[in-house]
């Protein structure tokens, strides 16, 4: 339980050690093996990762996350259909909600790699719509009232009359835009300059943001206040990244708190990523993330969230001093690779690596759901994707950028 409890916290190190200790006391523990193959997935060893998996399945073969687990770690074919067959038999057993709605992720997976389009969205349905059963709803009035505070508070005219940051630091760095739009791919190719560090998602901001809820949708935060957070921000991203001198945070959620962020670090760079919004909801709505982003579980909740992501981003590209946010369409990156990243580079001010154009070599721990992709090459399958579900993606057809 340390060593699960130890991954889920990014301690990926630390549960290694657990973990190794458990299995020295019982070599057959499954959850164990299991955990072990996250690990190994999240540090891009996928053939290890595939191994660990095939021992839980030896000790426990309907174990219903390992089964699930088995899709993640590549690209799966015609030759898997007895996966697929198995994965249906352990799916109609009677298995806990969860884990049945992780197997129909999976199955999702399995159909779209084969271009089984129709029973792929099935699968993916049949997921979300367990999940939404037990989450709880998504408030779209709630989150339009929160973007249209912020919106008031965080005006051009504020932000430009402030004084002073919580820290003059330019060590962050915040790539941020819709779930599933292309953040985890820039962040690998910025950590694999040796001048940068990456640290995933850090949820940071939405504490910081909960914890000062009521104040920042009044007015801009007393400068105390933001030193101290500036403070805190720095000691947890250095804690072991130290000599860095860029550190990568690509929280998505940090959209909603851009200004918020601005006013901590006003000399912090910003990417954000833009995507096709139909490939980007429909992407989130194939991804079983957990329950707390309950707007992905839905098209239509989907479709409200993005318009409000949308509005709070014009928002903050215009109040924001020009030169903080550099905008990054995915398919002209994924088209022209090195242009966009000497872009990149140049805006977060390091000196050209062509280590950043080798990206899918680096080696280095990714827990987000981008794990396998971000060790692929540039690669443009995913550039309107949602073609193939086009009868199926009503609710998102009026979205634009």
């Amino acid at each position: 339980m340390l060593g699960i409890m130890l991954l889920s916290s990014g301690d990926d190190h630390g549960a290694k050690v657990a973990l190794r200790k458990a299995l020295k006391v019982s070599p057959k523990d499954p959850i164990a093996l299991l955990g072990l193959a996250q690990i190994a997935r999240v540090e891009g060893r996928f053939d290890d990762a595939q191994s660990l998996l095939k021992r839980t399945l030896e000790i426990s073969p309907k174990m219903p996350t390992a089964w699930a687990a088995l899709n993640a770690t590549r690209k799966m074919t015609t030759a898997d259909s007895d996966w697929f067959a198995t994965a249906q038999e352990i799916a109609g057993s009677g298995i806990p909600l969860w884990d049945e709605a992780q197997l129909c992720f999976a199955m999702g997976k399995y159909c779209d790699d084969i271009k089984d389009y129709e029973r792929a969205f099935a699968n993916y349905r049949r997921g979300n719509e367990l999940l939404k059963s037990v989450a709880g709803k998504y408030d779209r009035q709630a989150h339009s009232s929160f973007a249209d505070d912020l919106i008031r508070v965080h005006t051009r005219e504020s932000l430009a009359s402030i004084a002073e940051g919580g820290s003059a630091s330019a060590k962050p760095v915040f790539v941020l835009g819709m779930p599933r739009s292309g953040t985890s791919l820039i962040e690998q190719i910025i950590a694999s300059h040796p001048a940068a560090r990456g640290v995933g998602e850090p949820d940071f901001w939405l504490q910081a943001a909960r914890a000062h809820h009521d104040e920042i949708r009044r007015q801009v935060l007393g400068l105390p206040a933001r030193k101290k957070l500036a403070e805190d921000y720095l000691r947890l991203i250095e804690r072991r990244n130290l000599y860095a001198l860029r550190i990568v945070d690509k929280t998505p959620a940090n959209s909603d708190f851009v200004g918020f962020i601005h006013t901590v670090f006003p000399n912090a760079r910003i990417i954000r990523m833009r995507r096709d919004p139909i490939d980007t909801c429909l992407s989130c709505y194939f991804q079983n993330f957990s329950t707390g982003m309950t707007f992905t579980m839905d098209l239509t909740d989907l479709a409200d969230y993005y318009r409000v992501h949308q509005r709070l981003m014009s928002h903050w590209c215009n109040a924001l001093p020009s030169g903080t946010i550099l905008e990054v369409p995915y398919e002209e990156l994924v088209s022209d690779q090195e242009a966009w990243t000497r872009k990149i580079l140049d805006f977060i001010g390091l000196e050209w690596d062509e280590r950043c154009l080798a990206f899918h070599e680096t080696k280095r721990s990714v827990a987000t759901a981008s794990a396998w992709q971000v060790r692929q090459k540039v690669y443009g399958q995913s550039v309107q994707r949602w073609r193939n579900y086009e009868k199926f993606v009503g609710p998102l057809k009026g979205l634009k950028e």
